[in-house]
């Protein structure tokens, strides 16, 4: 009978052997990954100092904000601590300071729990396991497309498929604003609210008509990208489409790729580049990513984020044989450790009360070891 007090928190769960198991081996594939494109990994701590979290990363779109962590009093030091619900403002830190004279570009990778006090209905969950690399001191068009790749192949290790990416320009509207003298700052924000609910009618009502068309070059990227430079006939924008032009020829048709260059949500502090991807079978987006700038020593980064225990729902990771070997009492001890490093799972008995192939069978085993012999069950 389960207690109250054996109930959890809503939006937290526990992850049972079959989940733990697939969370596990899908972090372990897009690691690989990254390990094998020269990213080291690093493991920042769950919790640091509130100020630290919220001003290392440079606010394009707002900043990363503390209200959404859960923060308490260090008994320690008195100050505010928070738990980290974004890992990328660490990895900022730790560039900026431990690894400040590190050569350039600096490439890291991590894998952490985050948390949040308060989710979304879309998506519930208010743990995240989250995985993803960060190329420091680059937000070329180069450092953009190894980063946008590199997150596509580690899906695809995970064993995804059906990969898309859509591409954004968080400081699309900024951009096109800044020699715009008939619009002023509160104009511009309800600009920019209207254009993130994609509200056509509100974006008429506050003053806002020359942007609508913005709303309309969204879609397939190819028509989109063309769309976009009808619009910008001023050429503000020419420099960021064309590299977001070079981004999608270097990802060829390793993913379908859309644009829709006014999406803001899930882009605190991203620069001109921002993109969210996804894959087949999966609800919502598999992750995120861009360019941005580290508050503090205002260096240029690249990086994306995978959301592991959403990814891991719908991977497919091809492995080798594994048979799970019920030890009984007497087996050869080098036997065992052969099959071990054969990549085997082994269980051993632990007393003559047990039944063997009872036991075998009741655990799943597929086979059994008697002396140094492994038999099927």
């Amino acid at each position: 009978m389960t207690k109250p007090s054996d109930l959890l928190p809503e939006g937290l769960e526990d992850r049972l052997p079959a989940s733990a198991a697939r969370i596990t081996n899908t972090m372990r594939a897009c690691l690989d990954v990254l390990d094998g494109h020269g990213y080291d990994r690093v493991r920042p701590p769950v919790l640091e100092f509130e100020q630290s979290l919220e001003s290392r990363m440079t606010p394009a779109g707002g900043g990363v904000s503390t209200r959404k962590m859960f923060r308490f009093v260090d008994p320690i030091s008195l100050r505010t601590l928070a738990l980290r619900s974004d890992i990328t403002p660490q990895i900022g830190r730790i560039a900026a300071t431990s690894m400040k004279d590190a050569l350039r570009p600096l490439r890291l990778a991590y894998c952490g729990d985050t948390a949040l006090i308060k989710a979304s209905q879309l998506d519930p969950a208010r743990e995240r396991l989250q995985l993803g690399g960060e190329l420091i001191g680059a937000d070329t068009v180069a450092a953009a497309s190894e980063i946008v790749t590199l997150a596509i192949n580690a899906l695809k290790a995970a064993g995804l498929t059906g990969i898309s990416v859509d591409f954004t320009l968080p400081d699309l509207l900024d951009t096109l604003t800044a020699e715009d003298t008939s619009v002023d700052t509160d104009t511009v924000e309800a600009i920019r609210k209207e254009l993130d609910t994609k509200d056509a009618g509100g974006l008429k009502a506050v003053g806002g008509e020359a942007y609508l068309p913005l709303l309309y070059a969204t879609g397939p990227f190819s028509k989109a990208l063309v769309k976009l430079r009808e619009l910008d006939a001023g050429g503000a924008l020419a420099t960021r489409l064309d590299g977001l032009e070079a981004i999608a020829a270097s990802v060829g048709d390793a993913a379908r790729i859309t644009l829709d260059p006014t999406e803001r949500y899930g882009f605190e502090y991203q620069s001109w580049f921002g993109f969210t991807i996804y894959a087949e079978g999966l609800r919502g987006a598999a992750g995120r990513g861009g360019t941005y700038r580290i508050d503090g020593s205002d260096e240029a980064a690249t990086g994306f984020t995978l959301y592991i225990d959403r990814v891991a729902e719908v991977s497919h990771i091809h492995q080798l044989p594994r048979w799970s070997i019920y030890l009984s009492l007497g087996h050869d001890p080098e036997a065992a450790k052969v099959a071990r490093a054969q990549g085997h799972r082994v269980i051993a008995q632990l007393s003559d009360d047990e039944d063997p192939h009872a036991m075998a069978r009741a655990m799943g085993c597929t086979h059994i070891m008697n002396a140094g012999d492994v038999k099927p069950l």
